[in-house]
């Protein structure tokens, strides 16, 4: 049974400045995840827009928005396959439980200039 639906879509130019800023990207960002982003070379801004979606769009999927949710609480990954995936902690996975809510699917996409994710919640 799906729980909720959230869609997220930025600029990805909207991250060029928090690449130069070091306390922001640890403010809403899991370590893990800014170690990936480093390896990104050239397509760091991209990444870190969909990343930066997808912690919207759960937040819209729960229908409560992100309020008493820390970002780096919630971090995503990739499977061997490459396939995106949004991993919860602490206050989110807290959120999540809320929800009623026990699966995460979750899907990525940019290009050039927007990086959109788009987040469903399930209940098994």
């Amino acid at each position: 049974m799906i729980k909720g639906i959230g869609i997220d879509l930025i600029e990805v130019s909207r991250m060029e400045r928090w690449l130069c800023n070091t306390k922001l990207l640890e403010k809403y960002f899991h370590k893990d995840e800014l170690l990936k982003i480093d390896l990104k070379g050239n397509g760091a801004q991209q990444s870190l827009a969909a990343r930066f979606a997808a912690k919207e769009a759960f937040g819209k999927a729960l229908g409560t928005g992100l309020a008493n949710i820390s970002l780096k609480d919630i971090m995503i990954t990739n499977d061997n396959n490459g396939k995106p995936e949004l991993n919860v902690y602490h206050t989110a996975k807290e959120a999540l439980e809320k929800s009623g809510a026990n699966r995460i699917h979750l899907s990525l996409t940019h290009e050039k200039n927007n990086a959109i994710a788009m987040v469903v919640l399930e209940k098994d």
